[in-house]
């Protein structure tokens, strides 16, 4: 992931695509939320990873 649009990839209808709504993640991240959970990411070299962790 560019380090540019690190700060943005959870804003609404932010994408860094040439299609899409760049609602995908922002959704996400508030059903994981409102869950009591938390959305995470890691990025190394060339790939990044999202984690998802549910408490309960």
């Amino acid at each position: 992931m560019d380090t540019g649009i690190k700060d943005k990839i959870f804003l609404p209808f932010f994408t860094a695509r040439t299609e899409g709504a760049g609602i995908g993640l922002t959704l996400s991240k508030n059903i994981i939320e409102a869950h009591g959970g938390y959305l995470n990411y890691l990025t190394e070299k060339d790939s990044t990873t999202f984690t998802i962790c549910l408490i309960e």
